[in-house]
């Protein structure tokens, strides 16, 4: 899949420690949303940090998803388990590594 221009949502979530098990069922989405191309989790080594990297085919669909019940559902389940959340939205690209 070509990055170049694509729509990147990263947030970064902080949980409170010992609780990455009741986050993981919490957060999944009960539908996924219409326009998100492909979605990432990495979890930290000592599992009390989560980074969310979903890619979309345009600001507007985010947008809608953003704005759904889903979402909403979806984020009152994972508060209980949050400490702390930092999220950002960019247009990226795909960078070219040389090979021999």
């Amino acid at each position: 899949m070509e990055l170049d221009g694509a729509y990147v949502w990263i947030t970064t979530r902080k949980l409170k420690p010992g609780s990455r098990e009741e986050f993981s069922r919490s957060w999944r989405p009960s539908e996924f949303p219409e326009g998100m191309l492909r979605a990432y989790e990495l979890i930290s080594p000592d599992g009390n940090e989560v980074v969310g990297i979903s890619v979309w085919d345009s600001a507007e669909s985010r947008d809608r998803y953003r704005r759904s019940e889903v979402e909403s559902e979806r984020r009152r389940a994972m508060a209980p388990y949050v400490l702390e959340e930092v999220s950002g939205f960019y247009v990226g690209r795909e960078l070219k590594i040389p090979r021999d």
